[in-house]
């Protein structure tokens, strides 16, 4: 069946329920995380995306991927550790709208990469011998977890597996990303010799006869579908690829960013002469039609390259990832975007591929896990999907980036939230799970809310560049974004070139027709920021607040057909609650402690409400009980996971000399005798 606008939402997540995802009336949308006029689904669908980033008791959410045991993130119920490659797309999207607890989650699970980083002498994974490699000072990883890293990418026939060069460089990004948004100095001052090591092992692997970067088998990001160079004698070795260059570009400008916010310019200037000589070499990986191929063997050998007779398929990845964080100019973006839109195997099920078609240079046959559609031969994974989104905004393709979020709904209404997408995008990995959920999901609905403004963080300041669908004549934004200390909530109206902006009711005139620039010190901590495109819209909404929040955890009697587990959570919930309200009377209600006893309070609150639904039948059941059980188990064990780790990090507070912890102890001793 074509889904219509109209009815598209409803089909999709087969809602019985009025307004359960928003107030619609005419044109007019009213949502929890956005309002507008115009094209209703588009806003109807960026409210949703925003929704999975709070506990919900429709969606499966970020909450229900909390780890006690590092207080951070997981990659997923049956992935006990944290990916770069999987956590890339996710978390560069997400950054600007995050809020705390997530951010001190986010940033406990990466220093699993950068606390165990490689330095000529750790051994990585003592547990896994043969995983227990001793990495080059800088390598980061394929993924981590408390007491093992894994330097080289983990699947596959690791004994001939390079280091984990592109992971490097796409780890660098997202914690210089996390950093330039918060411009805290003393954050930057303890991650930049971090993240200077990473550069400096990059480097080293650049040819300073064509500025191009030596990789071997597995060193690329979604590995191991890169086999390097397979020699006359049939060993491999080392081969130009193309991503890492992508990606290490990405990682220098924003290193280069932080080296000014420190203040070190001598270090701003070698890495920007660094991103000089990395262009110089990329006409080497760029085919005549604009795009980039794969990689390039010592030999002159192209891979990559569409229609040749032998590794001629088209390398989707860093293609998208050339557009996304704009190292292809406009015009480029333009023809790498025409080439893959004329391949309709790229995207036969609305995600797009790795490549189309198979692979024929792996070091493995393609069959098995290897055959073309199955993994990272022509498989769809989230993490791409969100930094192809970001290329779909940044080109205006708004139906392109609608097609991804829509198709994504057609999992999450039945909890099949995995990763990677088998069969080209249409089947999940692990069916034989009762319900799936991973990090790399979310993805796709941060980047379709980070590409309406795009947000490009500099030392100076920030620059937003609208790209809003045609058909939203307005559109407001009531989750704010982050800008260092500041707090900014955007609104846009109208159609065309930017046209007109006004801050906190003024006028403002650092802005073009395409963008908008916030010098940060010339903002004020609350930002109210409206953007007139074209004409404007005369027919505008009143101005509105901030999202509501879900507020504190509601009293009341507990049901009575609640089992007892949730009983237990219920009176652990009115305990926890008394900790928040100790904590706002102290003049703590804007710590990490008190937004992470929110979350835990909102996690219960969903959970209830879901019960509610269901037995209103107000929300559609899973088909089979057994998924159904397990759906309802994940909204308990979330609130639990969340309680639980709050209270060990409170208990670690018990001994601490800080004045200001061993106060919150003592308000969360109070709250639980009572």
């Amino acid at each position: 069946m074509k889904l219509t606008r109209r009815t598209a939402l409803k089909t999709l997540l087969a809602v019985p329920v009025t307004g359960m995802f928003g107030a619609v009336s005419g044109k007019h949308f009213e949502g929890k995380h956005f309002r507008g006029r115009g094209d209703v689904e588009y806003l109807q669908l960026l409210d949703i995306a925003r929704r999975m980033f709070h506990p919900d008791p429709q969606l499966q959410n970020l909450a229900m991927l909390y780890k006690p045991e590092w207080n951070g993130l997981v990659e997923g119920p049956t992935w006990e550790a944290w990916w770069i490659q999987n956590s890339y797309g996710p978390t560069y999207c997400a950054l600007p709208f995050l809020q705390e607890p997530f951010l001190t989650f986010l940033q406990n699970s990466q220093d699993l990469w950068f606390n165990q980083m490689g330095d000529g002498q750790r051994h990585g994974c003592p547990r896994q011998p043969q995983l227990n490699w001793v990495a080059p000072d800088g390598q980061l990883c394929d993924g981590a977890s408390p007491g093992c890293i894994i330097y080289k990418q983990g699947d596959g026939r690791t004994g001939i597996h390079d280091w984990g060069l592109e992971f490097t460089a796409a780890g660098v990004v997202m914690q210089a990303e996390l950093l330039l948004i918060s411009r805290d100095r003393q954050a930057i001052a303890h991650y930049l010799p971090k993240l200077e090591r990473c550069a400096d092992f990059l480097e080293s692997r650049r040819d300073p006869k064509n500025n191009l970067f030596l990789a071997g088998p597995a060193a690329n990001l979604l590995a191991p579908s890169y086999a390097g160079w397979r020699r006359p004698d049939g060993a491999y070795g080392k081969a130009y690829l193309a991503g890492l260059s992508i990606t290490t570009l990405a990682a220098l400008q924003r290193l280069i960013e932080l080296e000014k916010l420190a203040g070190a310019e001598d270090k701003a200037a070698l890495y920007a002469q660094r991103c000089g000589l990395i262009r110089k070499g990329l006409p080497l990986l760029t085919t005549g039609e604009g795009y980039f191929i794969k990689s390039l063997d010592p030999d002159g050998t192209r891979h990559g390259v569409w229609g040749a007779a032998r590794h001629g398929y088209f390398e989707a990845v860093v293609n998208h990832d050339a557009i996304c964080f704009r190292i292809a100019d406009h015009a480029q973006a333009e023809k790498i975007y025409a080439k893959m839109a004329a391949i309709p195997g790229l995207r036969p099920y609305d995600f797009i591929i790795t490549n189309y078609p198979s692979l024929d240079d792996m070091y493995e046959p393609p069959k098995g896990l290897w055959r073309f559609g199955e993994w990272v031969n022509g498989g769809a994974w989230s993490t791409c999907e969100a930094r192809m989104i970001m290329a779909y905004y940044r080109l205006g393709k708004y139906e392109d980036a609608r097609r991804s979020m829509r198709k994504l709904l057609t999992y999450a209404r039945r909890y099949r939230l995995d990763n990677n997408f088998t069969d080209f995008g249409n089947a999940v990995y692990q069916p034989q799970q009762p319900i799936n959920l991973t990090y790399d999901v979310f993805g796709i609905p941060a980047a379709l809310i980070r590409g309406l403004f795009e947000y490009l963080y500099r030392a100076d300041g920030l620059t937003l560049v609208p790209h809003i669908p045609a058909g939203i004549t307005r559109l407001e934004q009531l989750d704010p974004i982050r800008f260092g200390n500041k707090q900014l909530y955007l609104s846009v109206a109208g159609r065309g070139p930017i046209s007109a902006v006004t801050l906190n009711g003024r006028r403002w005139t650092s802005f073009n027709q395409r963008s908008v620039f916030l010098p940060y010190d010339r903002m004020p901590e609350r930002v109210r920021l409206e953007i007139s495109l074209g004409r404007g819209n005369s027919d505008r909404m009143a101005a509105s607040g901030p999202a509501a929040g879900w507020g504190q955890y509601p009293a009341g009697k507990t049901p009575k057909s609640m089992p007892p587990a949730c009983t237990a959570l219920e009176a652990r919930a009115a305990k926890l609650n008394d900790f928040y309200k100790r904590l706002a009377d102290a003049g703590l209600g804007d710590s990490y402690e008190a937004a992470h006893t929110q979350l835990a309070l909102d996690a219960v609150r969903a959970l209830r409400e879901r019960r509610d639904l269901l037995a209103a039948g107000k929300l559609q059941r899973l088909p089979e009980p057994v998924r159904e059980a397990a759906a309802d188990q994940s909204y308990q064990d979330a609130a639990t996971r969340l309680m639980d780790g709050l209270e060990a990090i409170i208990q670690g507070y018990r001994q601490s000399r800080n004045k200001r912890r061993e106060k919150i102890a003592k308000l969360y001793r109070l709250s639980q005798a009572g």
